[in-house]
């Protein structure tokens, strides 16, 4: 029998985790979890995130959804995001962005620092980065820009969420097209699990 909207619990997610979330929901049987997402550009505009996820959390109660749990972490809202949610009484994945909770805030407390020059890449930033990287900052036309927008950068960290040559290829090669050193850290989904599984208990 199909659940009413008020018993199933509503994931307002980033777009750039939407098939994590959906790997994450098959793996563990949540079939009264349902995922919607706002655009995963907003990773360029994090300014559009809160109000953007004000109108998505009113839209949802609309509908009659009385579970909500969101797929993002602060994502540079300087906690916009969270003054959002603590209206609506919303939690979200802990931490500071998706590179933090692939990782689990554990570890990547331990890593933070020493991190702060690398270019994090996931699965997600693999399949898109000649939409999400190459065309948008013209590097398809001159690839010279390459070192003014990433020469600040020492290594290309890729945070892999699957065991995907393929995608490792387009980490490696994107290291080497930016002159940068590589390294690979097989994640897993990482936090995202376990708090896709306590957001689908409630």
């Amino acid at each position: 029998m199909k659940r009413p909207d008020a018993e199933k619990v509503l994931v307002i997610a980033c777009g750039m985790i939407a098939r994590e979330v959906l790997a994450v929901k098959e793996r563990l049987d949540l079939d009264h979890l349902e995922l919607t997402c706002l655009p995963a550009e907003f990773h360029y505009y994090p300014d559009r995130i809160a109000p953007a996820m004000d109108i998505a959390i009113q839209k949802a109660h609309a509908e009659g959804y009385k579970h909500i749990f969101v797929g993002y972490g602060d994502c540079g809202t300087g906690g916009m995001l969270d003054k959002v949610l603590e209206k609506h009484g919303v939690e979200r994945m802990p931490g500071p962005h998706c590179f933090a909770f692939y990782q689990g805030m554990d570890a990547f407390a331990k890593v933070a620092d020493d991190d702060m020059m690398s270019f994090y890449m996931t699965d997600f930033l693999c399949r898109q980065f000649e939409a999400f990287f190459i065309k948008p900052l013209g590097l398809d036309r001159h690839p010279e820009l390459a070192k003014d927008f990433f020469g600040n950068y020492e290594k290309v960290i890729y945070l892999a969420q699957t065991d995907d040559p393929e995608l490792e290829k387009v980490a490696i090669d994107a290291a080497r097209m930016l002159g940068l050193g590589y390294e690979k850290r097989r994640t897993g989904y990482g936090d995202l699990e376990p708090g896709l599984a306590r957001a689908a208990e409630s």
